[in-house]
Parts: structure tokens; C-alpha cells; sequence
């Protein structure tokens, strides 16, 4: 044994072997000797955050680019306000790992028998661990240095096979004791399929191919959580049959493809999406999840659509199990004679420059209308849980996996905090763009503050209207074309976004009018050293127009 290598540096040496250069934290005392000895002089970057679900939000945006993000936290009172952070990337299948540091097995043992408490204690060594159990893939408690390194490699395997979070207890009193070196490279275990369903799969869905008058791909985002963006791609251009997103999976694959039609999001779906997947005799769901946010008041025909996706294919009454969604594309590609009816694709509508007086009041389908001509191939884009679900779906995103949402949780407040993490990640000649409503806002504005402190540049715009429009709409959304009040508890107190530029020293601009929008803009992609806020009010019962199917 080396007994100059410790607990602490295994933990550090394994999370750089994954890939990790970034790890947001919390200090705390419980973990802070582990952060200052072992993390700073790692070449792993602290990047210190302002509270522990915007870590958490950071991570998970981080982790989305990079494919492992990580935070660390102390016990109890950090490691609770990281939980719906955690839950979110659980849900989305995102790989994240939490440390947290956790009180000594003498502080512990001396509560459990003498009642004598440390700080952060609730009910003993279990209140933690049990609950991240429940939103994570393994949770371990390091509290034997001889154990650790397998624990360690244990949760950390688990973590990027299954593409989902972790939970590692470190006790303050283990970071020092010693253990051994890592051996090997950590993997993804094998991905695995029972050979007679896959192949009964793959034969269903060539003989529905090859019949199919009118064929589809929908892709989901289980193509870019699992890395097959290029399989998929070779499929499509394979079969040349058009291909659809969803929400959630919006420009996995860059939306300038020529087979690509565009986001098949329920009634929030262009026409020419809606006529095309109506129209469709055959699709193949690839990846797809079934949630609200992607069915808008629609449901899909499951007789004609094969759902590839959790490991399994389901067609009508078709049931193939364990069916991994890497070896289905695998037998689709090898299958090269299968043969679809060449399909014809609808016209895209052409994208053309709205004619704006400078001096005329934005809207909200207005400001998504005027943004795009900012949207190009370097672009990331990110929208928040909100009305920014419907005027995001349909921007044209050109950069593959430009797009990142989380609408199958639907966390408000996500994406601006995330963008911390989207900007470390991404490629030095990106730029990150947040639309945000105010109320989710104000849950995460702190996170200016750590992205003013690490010269970081997203331009964050938050779509001020007052209210929890999204909110207001699922509940009763008559609202927006009737003279009939909010809900009250859907009234948001007005905050002045963009004088929150002075408060944590980056630029920021509030804007009414689309003459106001463009000089802000400017400005903002000309301020490369800070984040740029622009405050864009709106009429508050200003709505999308792919909203207004459910005001009727």
C-alpha cells in the first residue's frame, strides 16, 4: 500500500479520470478540509456557488455538455436544499455525482448513544443517505477506508452507466486515512439485450418500414442521453426518411439537417409537424419519452408507433423486453435493405425578418420572432419552465445538442442557474442564451453572482409579465383572452431584473419596445467578460401563439 494515498485523493483522482475539470461547491466545515487539501491542488476548478440547488442546477447543466458533473455539500443543511436538483437530473437521466461531507463516525456514534448533538444532525447516520436513496442510482456511506475505493468505484460506475445521480457520504474523519490507488479505468458496464427480442424487434419494425406509405422518425432524448446522435443520424440518412423532435429532445440533432421537420410537440407543433405526423402510417419513436409536456393535449396512435426506449419496444401489443436502444439502431442499420417509400417533406415555412416599428411594445410571440436572427450554429439555447416552452419549441436551433431544457420535471428557476454549468462546459467560441419567465427568475438570480465572480457570459433574457403565466395557463388559461383576473397566487411582486446588474457586477438592460431589444442585444454579445441580463417586458397577458390552443 501507498500510505501516502488517501481516501480523499482516490475521490479526486477518480473524478478526473471520468472527465470532470469543474466541481461547484458549498463550503462548509464537514467538507471543507477535502475541497481546500485535495480538490484545489487537483487541477479539478472550485467554482464556489451562492447556495446549493443552483450548484445542483450548475451540475446538471455541466453534465448535459460533458457527460459527469459533480457538487459538493455539507451534511443535512446543504445536502436537503440540493434535493430537487438532484431529483430533476434523476428524472432526466443526467449524470451527476453529490459529495457530502458528513460528521465523523465519533460525532455520530457520541449522538446515537449519549443524545449530545453536532450541528447539522437530525436523526443519526441514516437521514441523508435515506433520502437520496429514492433520487439517485447508489448512495454510499465512505466510512471504512478500505472499502472506499470499492464504494467509490461501485457509485461512479453506476453513475455513467445508467446516465443518472449519485450519492457519496465522505466523513470528515475518512478524507485523510489511507487506502488504495485506483486500478484501471473506470467503464460503463455492458449494455445488454435478449437476443430474441431484439432481433423479433427489429424484424417487426423493417417489415413496418417497408410497408409504410408514409413513414416517420421521431427522435427522443434518450439519443443524446445515451450518446448516439451519430447512429441515429446514419439511420435517418439510411432509411431518408424525415425525422421529428420532441421538447425534450429539441436539436439532439441539428435542426439545418434537410430530412429534419421540425418539434412534434402535441398542439404546440407547427401546422406542417401536426400534418405530418397525423398523415404518418408508420413512426419510429426512438428514444421518445411520454410525458404531458411533450403530448400538449395530444396522444400519440400506438398502433402505428413503435416506442424504442427504457429498454424495451413496444408496438400496438407488441411487448419486446430488454431491448437496448443502441442494439436496435445496430440491427435497423445492418438491415440495409429495407427500403421506405421515398417521403416527400413539407415546405418549411421561410424565416424572415419581422417588420417591427423600433418604437412598437413587444409581445411575447413578437420577441421570439425578433431573437431568432441571433440563433446560429454557435449558439447553446436554453429555455425555462414556462410560457418559454412554447416560443423556444419553435426557434430554428442549427448547433447539434444546442438545446437544453428541462421539461420533463419542469423545475422553474433552471436554466439560468444551469447556464453556470452550460458555459464551463461548452466550446470557447459558443455563446449561451436563456430565456427565462420572471417567476422562476427569482427562485436562482443568485446565479449571476457566480457567473459575474468567474468572467462567465450567458445573456439571460427574463421575460417580465408579472405573473406565473405558465401557471396561470395549465390552471385556467381563458385568462389571456378574456377580461378575467390572474389567480392571485399567480401575481409575481415585480422585481427590476436588469438593475440586478448593479448588485453583482455584470451589464444588464430592460427593454419594452423591439427598437430596445436590439440595441440590448448588441450590447450583450458585445460584453464578453460578464453575464448580460435583459429585462424584457411584455403585456402580461401576452402569450406564445402555439399557447393559444388551450385558451379557447
Amino acid at each position: 500500500m501507498n500510505k501516502r494515498y488517501s481516501v480523499g485523493q482516490y475521490l479526486v483522482d477518480r473524478l478526473r479520470q471520468l472527465g470532470l475539470e469543474h466541481l461547484f461547491a458549498i463550503a462548509g466545515d464537514y467538507s471543507i478540509e477535502w475541497l481546500n487539501r485535495y480538490v484545489a491542488p487537483s487541477g479539478i476548478e472550485l467554482v464556489e456557488e451562492v447556495n446549493e440547488v443552483n450548484a445542483g442546477y450548475a451540475a446538471d447543466g455541466y453534465a448535459r455538455l460533458k457527460g459527469i458533473g459533480a457538487l459538493c455539500v455539507t451534511y443535512s443543511a446543504g445536502a436537503l436544499c440540493a434535493v430537487n436538483a438532484v431529483a430533476g437530473a434523476y428524472v432526466e437521466k443526467v449524470p451527476i455525482v453529490l459529495i457530502n461531507g458528513t460528521p465523523s463516525i465519533k460525532k455520530t456514534l457520541t449522538f446515537e448513544q449519549t443524545g449530545f448533538s453536532a450541528h447539522h444532525f437530525i436523526s443519526g447516520r441514516e437521514t441523508d443517505l435515506q433520502s437520496f436513496e429514492h433520487i439517485t442510482v447508489a448512495a454510499v456511506r465512505i466510512d471504512n477506508p478500505d472499502l472506499a475505493p470499492n464504494l467509490i468505484d461501485y457509485a461512479l460506475t453506476r453513475c455513467i452507466s445508467e446516465r443518472r445521480p449519485v450519492y457519496l457520504e465522505l466523513l470528515q474523519d475518512m478524507v485523510d486515512l489511507e487506502c488504495e490507488p485506483p486500478q484501471g479505468e473506470l467503464k460503463p458496464v455492458r449494455i445488454l439485450s435478449d437476443q430474441t427480442s431484439l432481433e423479433e424487434s427489429v424484424e417487426k419494425i423493417c417489415a413496418r418500414l417497408e410497408s409504410a406509405e408514409n413513414p416517420l422518425i421521431w427522435i427522443g432524448v434518450e439519443i443524446d442521453r445515451l450518446g448516439l446522435q451519430e447512429k441515429a443520424l446514419r439511420l435517418i440518412r439510411q432509411l431518408d426518411v424525415p425525422f421529428v423532435t420532441e421538447l425534450l429532445s429539441k436539436a439532439v440533432l441539428s435542426e439545418d439537417d434537410v430530412l429534419f421537420a421540425g418539434v412534434l410537440d402535441g398542439q404546440a407543433s407547427s401546422a406542417a409537424v401536426t400534418e405530418l405526423a397525423g398523415s404518418a402510417d408508420f413512426v419510429l419513436a426512438l428514444g421518445v419519452w411520454l410525458t404531458d409536456i411533450n403530448s400538449l393535449g395530444w396522444n400519440p396512435d400506438y398502433d402505428k408507433t413503435a416506442f424504442a426506449s427504457m429498454d424495451a419496444v413496444k408496438l400496438g401489443t407488441y411487448f419486446g423486453g430488454q431491448v437496448a436502444l443502441e442494439h436496435l439502431i445496430d440491427g435497423l442499420l445492418a438491415a440495409k435493405q429495407v427500403a421506405p417509400n421515398a417521403r416527400k417533406l413539407p415546405a418549411k415555412p421561410a424565416r424572415s425578418v419581422p417588420a417591427v416599428a423600433g418604437t412598437e411594445v413587444i409581445t411575447y410571440q413578437g420577441f421570439y420572432n425578433y431573437v431568432q436572427r441571433y440563433i446560429d450554429r454557435n449558439t447553446i439555447v436554453s429555455a425555462d419552465a414556462s410560457m418559454n416552452y412554447f416560443g423556444s419549441l419553435l426557434l430554428d436551433v442549427p448547433a447539434p445538442s444546442g438545446f437544453i431544457v428541462q421539461s420533463s420535471y419542469s423545475a422553474i428557476g433552471y436554466s439560468a442557474a444551469a447556464a453556470t454549468g452550460v458555459c464551463l462546459a461548452k466550446r470557447d467560441d459558443q455563446r449561451v442564451m436563456v430565456f427565462s419567465g420572471d417567476g422562476g427568475f427569482q427562485m436562482t438570480a443568485q446565479c449571476l453572482s457566480t457567473q459575474t465572480r468567474f468572467g462567465l457570459n450567458p445573456i439571460i433574457f427574463v421575460i417580465d409579465n408579472g405573473v406565473y403565466g405558465v401557471e396561470q395557463w395549465l390552471a385556467d388559461a381563458s385568462v389571456f383572452h378574456t377580461d378575467k383576473p390572474f389567480y392571485r397566487p399567480c401575481i409575481l411582486h415585480r422585481w427590476n431584473y436588469s438593475r440586478l446588474s448593479e448588485v453583482f457586477g455584470c451589464q444588464g438592460w430592460e427593454v419594452s419596445t423591439y427598437g430596445e431589444l436590439g440595441h440590448a442585444v448588441a450590447g450583450a454579445l458585445e460584453n464578453s467578460g460578464s453575464p448580460s441580463i435583459i429585462q424584457v417586458r411584455v403585456p402580461d397577458k401576452s402569450i406564445p401563439d402555439n399557447a393559444n390552443w388551450k385558451t379557447q
